[in-house]
């Protein structure tokens, strides 16, 4: 890699607001917030809305729409593709 391009790449800690779940891993994300990690560090803190933890499709709470049946209330509403 060339030297000075890059931005640094550092522990930084994700917390997800949502749910109240934090983890450590490596990112070029920083931050002015710090936490105190488990092990006793101090690590920059990134807040996201959002996570495995609490993003429906992960959980299971992803909730089917019945596509079917709106194309088929579209198609008696307004005809079929070749019926123009």
């Amino acid at each position: 890699m060339r030297e000075g391009i890059h931005p640094p790449y550092g522990h930084v800690v994700f917390r997800d607001r949502a749910a109240g779940h934090a983890f450590l891993t490596r990112s070029t994300m920083t931050s002015g917030k710090t936490v105190e990690w488990e092990d006793g560090q101090n690590y920059p803190v990134v807040d996201v809305e959002i996570s495995n933890v609490s993003h429906p499709f992960y959980t299971g709470t992803a909730r089917v729409l019945d596509t079917a049946g709106r194309v088929e209330r579209f198609e008696r509403r307004y005809g079929k593709r070749g019926d123009r």
